[in-house]
């Protein structure tokens, strides 16, 4: 598969959704994982050096766990099943197994570019879509945690698969979920090439399904961001995220049943519903992230997702160097301060969490950073590279 093979699939491919494909019982689940039900039946494999050290990558651990109580006042995302830490351990064993991961996106060479690649699902943000019946944006979540992982690499999200899992195929439900994967791939401008719809019976409780995405994208490998340029001085900015986007969903939910109130109430001081709060979808940095980088200047991305800034950002620089956040430097949504009133949730547990209202953060120079912010982008200068590691905020 080449650069020209790719983009000829890209032109034949449209947007579509693919037939159903039959499972009668759990025992296939693992097979089946592997199998695309898509308009191209060539498999190429690719080399994916990327693993995620945020839990939110092992949905596995994750969307199962809802410790039945909390230690002490104030609520953690361990206490609510996912312990970021076991997470981390579990990506430190794979990297003895396959040096070089840790990226947010997996390079693969050809020729003189590199094909990025990422994974992702929505976690537990599915339980809310499931109680509030609001499916036609999980989709966009879907689409964005791939897309948003592979541009921090520079590159072009090319094609998007996607894995729909329910015990019963409700044909309506999955169409409106689907559709929400082509309007993320039409923001993206990238192709929903294909993917499977698995139905296996007994696996899920009615009405609930599962769903899986995966990208893949493009970039020259002289233009490839990989934070090695990055040095003291730097600036940090943030571009804004619309909400909880979906990390941090097994915490909200622990919230939400402490707080008394129900999704449909309104999210207090303001006019919309938790419900409608929560499930603001994601935003996909695609077009603008792409923009700013033609522009120069842009030596680093983190994609903030499950860690917050606490994990992501260090995950973009070279040893020996820092962060320092600017406090009260952006405004933070309104259902963050909420999350954090009702679950009487440490600062550090917030920003170690929830994106806090940045979603992706660009380490420019001091050039492009002051380019960026007098060309009337939504963005915001939220720190600097320090001399030492992790992330400290003042």
């Amino acid at each position: 598969m080449n650069a020209t093979t790719v983009g000829a699939n890209l032109e034949a491919s449209n947007y579509v959704i693919r037939p159903s494909c039959q499972k009668p019982n759990s025992s296939s689940v693992s097979g089946s994982t592997h199998k695309f039900c898509c308009l191209s039946r060539r498999r190429t494999t690719l080399s994916l050096t990327s693993r995620k050290s945020e839990t939110k990558l092992y949905s596995k651990s994750k969307v199962v766990c809802m410790s039945s109580s909390s230690q002490g006042a104030g609520l953690t995302y361990k206490d609510a099943g996912v312990d970021i830490d076991a997470g981390s351990e579990l990506v430190r064993r794979i990297a003895k197994m396959a040096p070089g991961i840790g990226g947010f996106g997996g390079l693969f060479p050809l020729g003189d570019s590199y094909l990025v690649a990422g994974t992702d699902g929505v976690g537990t943000k599915l339980k809310l879509a499931f109680e509030t019946g609001i499916h036609d944006t999980i989709g966009i979540d879907l689409v964005a945690m791939s897309v948003n992982d592979i541009i921090t690499s520079g590159a072009k999200p090319l094609f998007f698969l996607d894995y729909y899992a329910t015990s019963r195929l409700d044909v309506d439900l999955a169409e409106k979920v689907i559709k929400g994967i082509v309007d993320g791939c039409q923001q993206s401008d990238c192709a929903l090439l294909g993917g499977e719809t698995a139905e296996m019976p007994d696996f899920y409780a009615d009405g609930e399904y599962d769903l899986s995405g995966f990208a893949v994208g493009i970039v020259k490998k002289e233009s490839v961001i990989n934070g090695k340029n990055i040095s003291v001085g730097d600036v940090l900015i943030g571009l804004p995220s619309s909400g909880v986007h979906s990390n941090g969903f097994s915490l909200v939910r622990r919230v939400l049943a402490k707080s008394g109130l129900s999704l449909k109430d309104k999210l207090p001081g303001e006019s919309i519903t938790l419900g409608e709060a929560l499930m603001a979808p994601t935003v996909i940095y695609v077009k603008q992230v792409l923009d700013i980088i033609s522009k120069g200047g842009i030596k680093g991305i983190a994609h903030i997702t499950g860690g917050g800034f606490t994990d992501n950002i260090p995950r973009v620089f070279p040893d020996g160097l820092g962060a320092r956040i600017y406090n009260n430097s952006w405004p933070v949504p309104p259902v963050f301060k909420w999350i954090q009133k009702a679950g009487s949730i440490q600062d550090g547990e917030m920003k170690r969490t929830f994106n806090m209202g940045i979603g992706m953060v660009l380490v420019a120079s001091k050039e492009a950073a002051e380019r960026i912010l007098s060309e009337g982008e939504t963005a915001y200068r939220i720190g600097e590279v320090i001399s030492g590691d992790g992330v400290s905020y003042q």
